[in-house]
């Protein structure tokens, strides 16, 4: 793209580039240029011929603006090339873009925006510098300080890439206008990142209590991170998660936030266009590459890359109403599986049955299960953090302990820190099997089956199992009591526990206030 006067549009060349990338199509525009303070004259250093009235630039720094309008049907990542020279000590982006009115049952504009630096676009490499979705139309990055969701780091030269993601596109098209503002000066310091620590004091063998579903101001939530730490101690919670959108930026925003009480684990909430994924746990600053669908075949790839930075792989809300949040790549690749997801909803209902489902098929085939989760998946007030909140069992409060709870199931999920569970089957000769585990008795033994309950007044227990719920008992008005009920093995391959609130509609189930994830039985 040829240079323009300062603040002047430069409309977006008829010639594009679109590009296969091994995942999701991308588009790539005509590139911006911009000369060095030092060579705007046309001296011996500039990088291509200037003049007057192409270019203006002060010394300190140098703008342009570039319009364009996407198309219904636009590739999933359109990126603008920016030609960056020496001696940029911070990169400035701006966008805004048209939202017209569109019929009902019409998908208006959304557009989301990242950059990527010199090191380029390629899928999983190491040109990512920021991504702030939709959450904000502007963002800046240098060496000792970034937006949040970017990355801090000198501005060298090269082809960097202002990343346009047309979410939704109107029919009358997306016009939308990007201004690159470069400012020169000494690049500055980067300080070297301080990371959360991998364990806290903890209370040796215990069940821990977490939310590994939050959102902060490094992406699309209001929250800092001190106040989602003070909001997480006050919920009882043990343990949070990081998981901003398609950003590593928070994993460096926590100093001071933890403590013996309190571990924080650093993830990322991998949001692709068919289904977000948590990856929770991971070494601190991994990214998780997320442009890609599931017709791509690319994410087993980036599930093993998540597993190779220590983390867990568990999709989100599964069955989320909104566009692009239903997860469509599958189980196989899954440590567990978000199925609660904020306040108990029609959503949740259908996320748990699918979920019993899978239990049943793994029970058929005799090949291993999906642990079930809950988180809150909070972004802003009134957001509660905590609601809900799973509780895992953990030899002691460290990442690695938290982590191999939950991959086992060794786990329940309860709507707040006042419910508690206490959940297993007992069979002859003193055999017994807690959340997770297997009672190992023949097919016709007698078991029993023990659930303990405090905190859930007005609630019901449900025994659930292969063969749908088998057993229902009313708890105490106080909302603490026991209830147990006998089957065999041959009977019920597996049997987990439901904590219930009345029904709100008739013919439906109440709103949940627990669940635990599920004992087998049988050999």
């Amino acid at each position: 793209m040829r240079p323009h006067d300062r603040n002047t549009t430069a409309r977006t060349p008829d010639r594009r580039t679109l590009l296969m990338t091994g995942a999701a199509a991308a588009l790539t525009l005509g590139t911006v240029s911009f000369a060095s303070p030092a060579s705007a004259d046309g001296g011996a250093d500039d990088p291509r011929p200037q003049s007057e009235s192409e270019t203006e630039t002060d010394g300190t720094e140098s703008t342009r603006t570039v319009r364009g309008t996407l198309p219904p049907g636009s590739p999933d990542f359109v990126y603008l090339p920016v030609e960056v020279p020496r001696g940029v000590r911070e990169l400035h982006v701006s966008y805004t873009y048209d939202r017209p009115s569109v019929p009902a049952g019409t998908l208006g504009n959304a557009l989301d925006i990242g950059v990527f630096d010199e090191r380029g676009t390629d899928l999983g490499g190491r040109g990512f510098r920021g991504w702030s979705g939709g959450a904000r139309t502007e963002f800046f990055l240098r060496a000792d300080a970034a937006t949040p969701g970017y990355l801090p780091g000198p501005v060298r030269a090269g082809t960097w890439h202002v990343a346009l993601a047309p979410y939704t596109v109107s029919p009358q098209g997306l016009a939308y206008e990007v201004t690159v503002t470069l400012r020169f000066g000494a690049p500055g310091t980067t300080p070297a990142p301080v990371y959360p620590p991998l364990r806290a004091k903890g209370r040796g063998r215990a069940w821990y209590r977490g939310d590994c579903h939050l959102h902060s101001v490094h992406s699309d939530g209001r929250r800092t991170p001190a106040e989602i730490a003070a909001l997480a101690r006050a919920a009882g919670l043990d343990f949070i998660n990081t998981s901003e959108h398609n950003t590593p930026a928070g994993h460096r925003a926590w100093d001071g936030l933890w403590g013996d009480d309190l571990l924080i684990l650093t993830g990322e909430e991998v949001t692709t266009r068919n289904g977000h994924v948590l990856a929770i746990g991971m070494d601190a600053g991994t990214f998780v590459d997320w442009r890609y669908r599931a017709r791509d075949n690319r994410f087993g790839h980036y599930a093993r890359e998540i597993r190779r930075a220590n983390g867990l792989v568990v999709p989100a809300h599964p069955h989320a109403t909104c566009i692009g949040c239903h997860w469509k790549f599958g189980l196989g690749d899954a440590d567990a599986v978000e199925v609660w997801n904020g306040a108990w909803t029609p959503d949740d209902e259908i996320s748990l049955a699918d979920w019993d489902n899978s239990l049943v098929a793994s029970a058929r085939s005799g090949t291993s299960w999906t642990p079930a989760m809950g988180d809150s998946d909070s972004h802003r007030d009134p957001d509660p953090i905590g609601t809900p909140q799973t509780v895992v069992l953990a030899e002691d409060l460290t990442r690695d302990a938290i982590l191999a709870g939950l991959r086992a199931g060794h786990s329940y999920v309860a709507e707040s820190a006042r419910v508690a569970l206490t959940f297993g089957a007992s069979g002859g000769r003193g055999a017994h099997a807690g959340i997770g585990e297997r009672l190992r008795v023949a097919e016709d033994a007698p078991v029993t089956v023990r659930l303990e309950v405090t905190g859930a007044p007005g609630c019901t227990a449900h025994f659930v199992t292969d063969g749908g719920t088998l057993h229902t008992a009313p708890l105490p008005a106080s909302g603490d009591g026991t209830v147990e009920w006998r089957t065999t093995p041959s009977y019920a391959t597996y049997v987990r526990a439901e904590v219930r609130h009345p029904s709100t509609t008739p013919g439906l189930p109440g709103p949940m206030a627990a669940f635990t994830n599920p004992v087998f039985l049988g050999r």
